[in-house]
Order: C-alpha cells, then sequence, then structure tokens
C-alpha cells in the first residue's frame, strides 16, 4: 500500500488513531486522537473524527457518509465522565451529520444533515430523521424520531429495519469498490 498524503491522521496527547485494516477512509478525511475504527468500516470523503479531548469508537462495518463531523467532550465539575462518541456496529451516518458526545448502539440510523449532541442516545435499530436535531435525549430501539427539536414519530416495520441493513451492506461493498478504485488496497 502507498503512503496516504490525501488524509491526515495526528496523534494528540500521547493517542493516535487505531483504523483496521479493512476499513475504507476516503481522501480529505482528518482523523485526530484517540480513535478507533473496526474492521469493514467506511469514512467517506471529507470527514472529520476529533477526539482529542475523549475518545470516539467506530465499530464494525459502520459508515461514516461525506462531511459528517464526529467529536467528543471533556470531562467538566458538572460532567465528570464527559462524553465519548460511541458508535456501534452496522450504523449508518448520512452525509454532512453532527455526532457529539453520544451513544449510537449497534444498527442505528442518523439522517443526512441531522445532529445528536452530547448524553444523545440512540438504540439499536433507532432512527433519526435527515435533518433532525436530538438533544440530549434516548431514542428507543425501532423507534422513528425527527424534527428540531426531535420527538417521537413512529416504530419502525421490519422493512424500514431491513432497508437500513441492506444500506449497511451497499457502504461495505462500496468502500471496497472506492479503495480498489483510488488503488488504496494492497
Amino acid at each position: 500500500m502507498t503512503e496516504r498524503t490525501d488524509i491526515t491522521l495526528a496523534a494528540i496527547n500521547g493517542k493516535a488513531p487505531k483504523i483496521h485494516s479493512s476499513a475504507f477512509i476516503a481522501p480529505g478525511c482528518r482523523i485526530i486522537g484517540n480513535v478507533e475504527i473496526g474492521p469493514d468500516a467506511s469514512v467517506w470523503y471529507n470527514c472529520v473524527i476529533r477526539a482529542d479531548v475523549h475518545r470516539v469508537v467506530i465499530g464494525a462495518r459502520t459508515n461514516i457518509q461525506d462531511g459528517t463531523v464526529v467529536h467528543c467532550d471533556s470531562p467538566k465539575p458538572s460532567n465528570p465522565d464527559g462524553f465519548p462518541a460511541i458508535i456501534g456496529e452496522d450504523v449508518l451516518i448520512g452525509h454532512m451529520a453532527m455526532v457529539h458526545g453520544c451513544t449510537l448502539e449497534d444498527r442505528a440510523f442518523v439522517g443526512l444533515g441531522a445532529i445528536v449532541m452530547d448524553g444523545s442516545y440512540i438504540e439499536s435499530d433507532g432512527m433519526l430523521a435527515a435533518g433532525a436535531m436530538l438533544t440530549g435525549k434516548r431514542i428507543g430501539a425501532r423507534q422513528l424520531w425527527m424534527g428540531r427539536p426531535a420527538k417521537y414519530l413512529r416504530d419502525l416495520d421490519d422493512a424500514a429495519v431491513e432497508g437500513n441493513q441492506a444500506g449497511v451492506n451497499g457502504y461495505v461493498i462500496n468502500g471496497r469498490m472506492h479503495a480498489e478504485a483510488l488503488g488504496l488496497k494492497d
């Protein structure tokens, strides 16, 4: 594999990104600090993942789509544990989303341009609609929330959950195709 000069990987405070060899990291990405990215995950063009004040974990097969920002929040007297950004496996995060100091369980979905704020939590198969803003609340398993601020809309049926998982599988394949097209495969 050739040296990557089209992305930034940087250690800060003695912590460097740990990226699984099968993950796809697109050109233009900036990945800083205490970041861990799992197998077959994909981080698409021009994303910023910054773990300078806490940690960011991204699970296997999760995709962080173009232009998204993932960050965390440091411990403070009012919150001594701080807010890491913990993103499970098989998670879909749409283009231009803002994911900050929150937890996304396995198979969670964050829509295009959505914002997930400190202390928010999206359970397995939970979905935050495009453009929505979740402010310190919890989306239950298989629930769809939308709006600014986000509010519960309805439960997701099996077809919607299966559709999201098909999207995850598509991004794993697409990441491999982009890596090959860009000459990033061994």
